[in-house]
């Protein structure tokens, strides 16, 4: 049950509330057009994105997952929340293609039971997880969290899980874990986007000890008060409000704990253009394009007006600690 609570005058509202969900059959194009300018993209994109949107016409009703609403701070935003719809069929997700729109085209092929999670390396207790069992392992709470993406677009959605720290403090980290490690689905027959060269598969990704134990920091099994749709990385995924959208690892099926920073698949196969932190810093430029701008999608289409972007995507009261003293340009 979702519970409406009011905070500084504002009543949070249920998700039903918020949008009316409904799904349909149905990261940039960067590989496909490296050498094209990032506003020629996004129109392509968001032009097809719309077309299919307005093409589709049957729904699809998920099992609600119940949650109630989060008490951490700065979970809660109290910004206009992006419809289901717009959520839903504007996805990154390369497993599936690099268009925005195949995500929602091609991921009902992604086969989500049986899942399993397995946990190895440097913990007391390693094994392999049913999806089942971990989905006890913490109460499940509604964060409304925005969500930043590299190429300069933005959503505000309605996230459903909790705290990774609650999973980590379970399988029980030795000293000498430094940083957690987030490998996801790799299934030739299911993700048309793999047959493409252009990532390392299976996609990583990782956060430092400290990052992952963040209470912000979401492991998510839904979105809009129902299961995580598989467009948006179901059965479960990271959500990593502060980074850009890519550090928050869709379909995971592995969790690693090291000592040594991993080597990301973003870091790895453009390690000009991605850091390892990829923390949202309007500051720091993308090569091809500037950050210090965002275009938040339902709020007019390309030609709305830009607003600008925050630090630390808005959560710098809530993170920035974790960063005290480090070159942000060097490590970003």
């Amino acid at each position: 049950m979702l519970i409406r609570t009011q905070q500084d005058g504002f009543i949070h509202p249920f998700s039903s509330e918020i949008t009316s969900p409904e799904v349909y059959a149905n990261r940039r194009q960067l590989l496909r057009q490296w050498s094209a300018g990032a506003a020629a993209l996004g129109m392509g994109s968001w032009a097809q994105r719309e077309a299919f949107a307005q093409g589709s016409s049957a729904a699809v009703k998920l099992p609600a997952l119940p949650a109630t609403q989060s008490g951490v701070q700065g979970a809660m935003t109290v910004e206009k929340v992006t419809s289901y719809k717009d959520a839903t069929s504007y996805n990154n997700f390369y497993e599936f293609g690099l268009d925005k729109t195949d995500p929602a085209r091609y991921a009902h092929t992604l086969k989500t039971t049986p899942w399993s999670i397995e946990v190895e390396g440097l913990v007391k207790k390693p094994t392999r997880f049913n999806l089942e069992d971990v989905m006890k392992w913490g109460a499940m709470q509604e964060r409304i969290y925005r969500l930043r993406c590299v190429e300069g677009w933005s959503m505000v959605i309605p996230w459903i899980g909790y705290s990774l720290s609650d999973l980590i403090k379970r399988v029980e980290p030795l000293p000498s874990a430094k940083f957690v490690e987030f490998v996801t689905q790799v299934d030739p027959q299911t993700m048309p986007g793999l047959r493409s060269g252009y990532i390392d598969w299976p996609f990583t990704e990782g956060l430092r000890m400290d990052e992952a134990m963040h209470p912000l920091t979401l492991l998510s099994f839904g979105m809009y008060g129902e299961v995580m749709p598989k467009q948006n990385g179901a059965p479960v995924r990271l959500v990593v409000p502060w980074k850009y959208g890519f550090k928050s690892g869709k379909s995971i099926v592995k969790i690693r704990f090291v000592e040594k920073q991993p080597m990301v698949s973003w870091a790895k196969a453009a390690p000009q253009e991605y850091g390892f932190y990829s923390n949202v810093n309007p500051l720091v430029d993308h090569p091809r394009w500037s950050q210090a701008m965002e275009r938040r999608i339902g709020e007019g289409g390309l030609f709305e007006k830009k607003r600008k972007t925050l630090m630390f995507n808005g959560y710098e009261a809530q993170v920035a600690s974790l960063y005290a003293g480090m070159d942000l340009v060097k490590n970003f």
